[in-house]
């Protein structure tokens, strides 16, 4: 029972900090450069319909994100999330490197 209750602890507490944050954006992306400390940028490729001629097309998103560990090397495959600003282009961080 003991092991119940501590899972539902857990997750009524996961539910509450996502509550009081707000829902917050993930997206996933390329590494294009790590060269600033702490900072990587991230390549984001959405792809959505031309406005007036309706083929999809591919659209790039720049992203400063903040790497604490510098883990990420250029050309990794990274999954990051929107957080408080840290800098003045800097509102993402890195959750974690999906593929090198």
């Amino acid at each position: 029972m003991s092991e119940d209750t501590a899972q539902k602890t857990e997750e009524t507490t996961a539910e509450s900090t996502t509550a009081s944050r707000g829902l917050r954006k993930t997206r996933v992306g390329v590494v294009t450069s790590n060269k600033m400390t702490k900072t990587i940028v991230v390549d984001v490729v959405r792809r959505v319909p031309h406005p007036k001629f309706q083929k999809i097309i591919k659209l790039t998103t720049k992203i400063y994100a903040h790497d604490e560990n510098e883990e990420a090397e250029i050309g990794d495959k990274v999954l990051v999330t929107e957080t408080r600003p840290i800098s003045k282009k800097k509102c993402w961080r890195l959750v974690k490197v999906l593929a090198h």
